[in-house]
């Protein structure tokens, strides 16, 4: 059962709900008035426009009952009680065979809705409508079944339950859910067919592509590169720390099995590379497999191959005996891999924005620079203990930490302090000395420590200054918009203070302001059209205005000269709710194309109309040369965005190109024409007719009042005020004059006021006397 839609708050916020639900149901509806005789349709959306053929202008005005598609087999009895539940403003639900406009019939299941607004008065009627021409056909029968033999020209019905089960199913589909239970649809395959027309399968076609080619933009791939990012960082970290600290060995099972992985795994992504896509210089995705085998080649392929040597198992082989050799020259390979990381500046700079990916590198590479020079400060101060060179920083970090040592060439392994103590000592070191000159509790004091904490001073202080000076940069950008957007607030706020704006206006105002940002994000369009030339800004505002160019069929023969021209006039106009595009009783000088939102056209406090994406409105002027004026409100419903181009511009364009003038006339259609005043009778007051009409059949008639009666005098009194002296041109029916005391009544007759002389009021008759005496009236 279809129930009454309530409002919470006003009219506009009925009307706007109502529009928003069912754009979203994208189902065939309209939008009546309920307080208009005849209940004039003030909306149609674009799916009825479609069912039925008419466009929105055509339906516009008409009345609801869809009078202009009834046809010879439009069921009376059906339309009388539609009308019924109109003027009893209940909900209602009807099959109706209307009439398409090229006369195809066509059967519909109307809903009908009232809406009321907070006062619980109904001012609108929704009616949707869903075809059901395909249930209402002739169906094929079992064969166990004899069939039916329809009259020509007449419509059958189906069996009901078959009815309701396709009703159902067609139901899911269009609003995309489960079908409540699949068994009960066994039926419905032996009653109708579903053919791929009927129900169309929208679908996107992949690119064809050689079956063993992988696209550079696939979930797989894009899932792929980030475990290469994640495992390139891993790189990054251990094998400089394996490398100082001889962190790793052959009895390290877990680490060697980890980096067994990782080494397949940049095997793998070597493979994948060979046959994955790329963008070439053009633009054009490369999907043939020797165009991708030779780029590959010629790129990241050495890199790729390096990093991703078993090095591990090259040393595992090696006898004992070549320690100092071979052992370490693959420990010194290893750091080969480090060249990978040139990959993840490209990758990240894929799947971000450039800023935030140029804050993530930063951040990381100066992390990352500190990790390095930290193992490289632990190698230099190991490599002193080996020459012999005993008060270099790992002894007096011993010695002022731990129990002092007798440092001597061949105790001085098994007085080496942790690995741990001694790596987050050379962080913090090489931290400090990134980001200032030290604070003195670690410090250098071999040659070859100096030596290398001088290039770590040079390296640092350009590290330091680039990475945050990018950093500052970056931020300052990140908040350069909303300083403008504050900035812009203080001064609307402070303008509206200063000439005390009310209250009322300031907040729309400022809704305003906040929408419009939110749309533009601060940048004034005419300004950075402006820095441009006169060609290329026309290109501009061809594309800004391509919307309005492709959606109507009136700027289809014009040519490029003539586009250029109108986008050069044309001007983007953002509203907000309650705004108020036209007043009534102002000039028509400028013609609107509704690119997004809605807007309600307001007549005599009557809502005559409901515009939305894609209508125009406004005045016809190219025909009509007298500047009009216009004869209903327009205001905005929600967010809207009007793209509006003046009268003496539009003219001046259609004056230059007559052949697209006259094209312009023919094909462009106002959905609502503001010069033109509607004419209307409110519901409410064709009621209070009837009902004095009901009352006056129960009143006495005037006739029958005595001549004191307090409505008798009241009438002679306003018939005395309106002719002035009654006396001077008044004749008796038998030609004599009427007295100045005499009256007239409502139907014509002459009353004489009775006097002091006359008698009571007797069956008539005249008394006479000569030379014009007193004469005496009855009725």
């Amino acid at each position: 059962r279809v129930e009454s839609i309530r409002s919470r708050s006003s009219i506009t916020i009925a009307i706007k709900n109502c529009f928003q639900h069912s754009a979203e149901a994208d189902s065939s509806f309209l939008l009546a008035n309920a307080r208009i005789v005849d209940y004039p349709i003030v909306f149609c959306n674009d799916g009825f426009s479609r069912l039925s053929g008419f466009s929105r202008a055509e339906v516009m005005q008409k009345s609801c009952t869809c009078s202009f598609m009834h046809g010879e087999q439009t069921d009376s009895e059906t339309i009388q009680r539609i009308e019924r539940s109109l003027e009893q403003s209940e909900s209602d639900q009807q099959e109706v065979l209307l009439y398409k406009k090229n006369k195809t019939p066509l059967w519909l299941l109307m809903y009908l809705a009232p809406i009321k607004n907070e006062k619980d008065v109904v001012v609108l009627f929704l009616l949707t409508f869903r075809d059901i021409t395909a249930l209402r056909q002739p169906l094929e029968e079992d064969e166990h079944r004899t069939e039916q033999v329809c009259p020509a020209g007449s419509v059958r019905h189906p069996q009901p339950l078959c009815a309701d089960l396709l009703l159902q199913l067609l139901t899911c589909v269009a609003n995309s859910q489960q079908p409540p239970d699949v068994s009960s649809f066994v039926r419905i395959p032996q009653v109708v067919a579903l053919h791929s027309d009927v129900l169309p399968q929208y679908k996107q076609e992949a690119p064809k592509t050689p079956p063993h080619i992988i696209l550079h933009y696939a979930a797989f791939k894009t899932t792929w590169d980030w475990i290469i990012l994640i495992l390139t960082g891993y790189t990054a970290v251990m094998v400089p720390f394996n490398v100082a600290f001889k962190n790793k060995t052959m009895d390290d099972v877990a680490f060697l099995v980890l980096d067994s992985i990782v080494d397949v795994v940049f095997f793998i992504d070597i493979v994948l590379n060979f046959h994955t896509t790329f963008v070439g210089p053009n633009g054009e995705v490369i999907s043939d497999p020797s165009v991708i085998r030779v780029n590959y080649l010629k790129g990241w392929f050495v890199i790729d191959l390096l990093s991703c040597l078993p090095y591990d198992v090259f040393n595992a082989f090696q006898p004992e005996s070549s320690e100092g050799g071979i052992s370490s020259l693959f420990s010194a390979l290893k750091v080969v891999r480090l060249l990978r990381i040139g990959r993840v500046a490209r990758k990240v700079d894929q799947y971000l924005e450039y800023g935030a990916a140029l804050l993530i590198l930063m951040i990381f590479g100066f992390v990352l620079l500190a990790h390095w020079m930290a193992c490289i400060w632990y190698t230099i101060g190991v490599r002193d203990l080996e020459l012999e060179i005993w008060y270099g920083w790992i002894p007096r970090l011993v010695n002022d930490t731990l129990a002092p040592q007798n440092w001597t060439k061949a105790t001085y392994q098994s007085a080496l302090p942790d690995k741990s103590l001694t790596y987050l000592t050379s962080l913090y070191f090489t931290l400090s000395l990134l980001t200032s000159v030290g604070f003195g509790n670690v410090a250098a004091y071999t040659e070859g420590e100096k030596a290398v904490v001088v290039l770590f001073m040079l390296l640092g202080a350009l590290v330091y200054a680039t990475i945050f000076g990018n950093v500052t940069t970056i931020f300052q950008q990140m908040y350069a918009s909303r300083a403008r957007y504050h900035e812009m607030m203080n001064s609307v706020k402070e303008f509206m203070k200063i000439h005390d704006v009310p209250r009322e206006l300031g907040e729309r105002v400022m809704d305003y302001v906040t929408s419009s940002w939110a749309i533009t994000k601060g940048i004034d369009t005419t300004k950075v059209l402006n820095y441009c030339p006169k060609d290329m800004k026309a290109d501009l505002c061809v594309h800004l205005n391509r919307k309005v160019f492709n959606e109507h069929p009136a700027f289809r023969l014009a040519s490029d000269g003539c586009l250029r021209s109108l986008a050069m006039a044309f001007a983007t106009v953002h509203t907000a709710p309650g705004d108020l595009i036209f007043h009534q009783g102002e000039s028509l000088d400028q013609l609107c194309f509704v690119v997004s939102g809605s807007l309600e056209v307001i007549q005599d406090d009557e809502v005559v109309a409901i515009l939305g994406k894609g209508d125009v409105f406004g005045d016809t002027f190219w025909k009509e040369n007298p500047l009009g004026q216009s004869a209903a409100s327009v205001r905005a419903l929600t967010y809207c965005d009007l793209h509006c181009i003046k009268r003496n511009c539009l003219l001046d364009v259609l004056n230059f190109y007559q052949a697209f003038s006259n094209s312009f006339a023919r094909n462009l259609v106002l959905t609502y024409n503001l010069r033109h005043r509607i004419v209307f009778r409110k519901i409410a007051d064709v009621r209070r007719e009837r009902e004095l009409a009901e009352r006056g059949k129960f009143e006495p008639p005037l006739m029958d009042l005595s001549s004191d009666h307090p409505v008798r005098k009241l009438i002679s009194r306003f018939k005395k005020a309106s002719d002035g002296s009654v006396s001077a041109g008044t004749l008796k029916p038998n030609g004599e004059a009427v007295g100045p005391q005499s009256e007239v009544g409502s139907s014509g007759e002459v009353f004489e006021a009775p006097s002091a002389s006359s008698s009571a009021h007797g069956g008539g008759g005249s008394g006479g006397g000569g030379g014009g005496g007193g004469s005496r009236w009855s009725r």
